[in-house]
């Protein structure tokens, strides 16, 4: 089973490519445990050449690559897997295009919609914005939802939504399998020195929840 405790999910803001690749192989090198390529604007061929690069480096770390929203550049570049939300492809359709073997991550903010995306062959639950946050203009879910929603389902539910640093210990108490971090990773002034800090409050907060 893929290891989400420390959850990287890219952003590209206004970094060059090679500023961006070096970010994520600093991340890899500190310890994320699992990269998510999320690219919202850009031509599919931009896309899958940047996929390309970024797989490079997973691979060479033995981090497992997550592809958001796209189906066709997941098995292009033989990503680990893909994550989609609310508004993209049926979670069965997606599960049939990728095969049984690859990670299916799907986004639910309510109990419904995680029941239903468990039966239909998502992996893991990705469930926010469990704060306010810049990267995704979307409504805050609350603690008692992210609740429901990992006891609504056996597969790993994933905390996401302006996770950092000073609000780790929020998790304290909730059985999440990791947090999934955007700008605090991405816009960190010391990229491996902010990993290996999220790293050792991840392994407190799961210490205490184990």
């Amino acid at each position: 089973m893929a290891d989400y405790s420390l959850y990287l999910v890219t952003g590209s803001y206004d970094y060059d490519d090679q500023t961006f690749l070096q970010i994520v192989e600093e991340a890899c090198q500190a310890g994320v445990t699992i990269v998510q390529l999320r690219e919202k604007t850009g031509t599919t061929q931009a896309i899958y050449q940047k996929a390309l690069k970024v797989k490079a480096i997973t691979d060479r770390y033995g981090i497992p690559l997550i592809i958001d929203d796209r189906v066709d550049i997941c098995l292009a570049v033989d990503a680990t897997g893909v994550h989609i939300g609310d508004d993209e492809l049926p979670v069965h359709v997606v599960r049939g295009l990728i095969g049984p073997t690859k990670i299916l991550g799907v986004s639910a903010k309510t109990t419904a919609r995680a029941r239903q995306a468990e039966q239909e062959g998502a992996d893991y639950l990705g469930t926010g914005a469990m704060f306010e946050t810049q990267t995704k203009q979307t409504p805050v879910t609350s603690f008692e939802t992210l609740q429901a929603v990992i006891q609504a389902v056996k597969i790993p539910v994933v905390a996401i939504g302006g996770i950092k640093e000073d609000n780790l210990a929020s998790f304290q108490d909730i059985p999440i399998a990791g947090v999934a971090i955007v700008s605090e990773i991405m816009k960190a002034i010391d990229v491996k020195e902010k990993v290996q800090a999220l790293q050792k409050k991840v392994a407190y907060w799961r210490s205490g929840n184990e």
